[in-house]
């Protein structure tokens, strides 16, 4: 699968309600981590919404860095990690979920389907994924 098609899958994933934004980064590269999908998909649930519940980042690029951390096996995750927040926040306009959704100005920076779009792009940058 290519990433635009990865990018695609993972927009609809999230915008038919079948996942939320972690989720949906998470799975659509799940053939490509060595862990079961099903763990995979209980370890994002927890940041739909953005971690705590819009309070903090947004739960697409979370989901970006936990299969960026996969990939990696754990080295140097903390600097890729800021790689893709970089790239993320530049597509998206910010990384925390209720500033990309304009909660508190009412202006939206970017739409979830956009963002989780954005996490997997993002990704594939830093790791030189095509």
């Amino acid at each position: 699968m290519t990433i635009e098609e990865r990018a695609e899958t993972a927009a609809n994933l999230k915008k038919a309600g079948a996942c939320n934004c972690c989720q949906a980064v998470t799975k659509v590269f799940a053939d490509t981590v060595p862990i079961d999908e099903n763990i995979l998909m209980n370890l994002s649930s927890g940041f739909g919404v953005g971690m705590g519940c819009m309070e903090a980042t947004c739960g697409s690029l979370i989901g970006a860095c936990m299969i960026a951390g996969f990939k990696v096996q754990g080295n140097g995750t903390p600097k890729i990690a800021r790689e893709i927040l970089t790239k993320f926040k530049q597509k998206s306009g910010a990384t925390i979920c209720k500033e990309l959704k304009g909660i508190e100005t009412g202006k939206v920076l970017c739409a979830c389907d956009d963002c989780v779009r954005n996490a997997v792009y993002s990704l594939a940058e830093v790791l030189g994924e095509k």
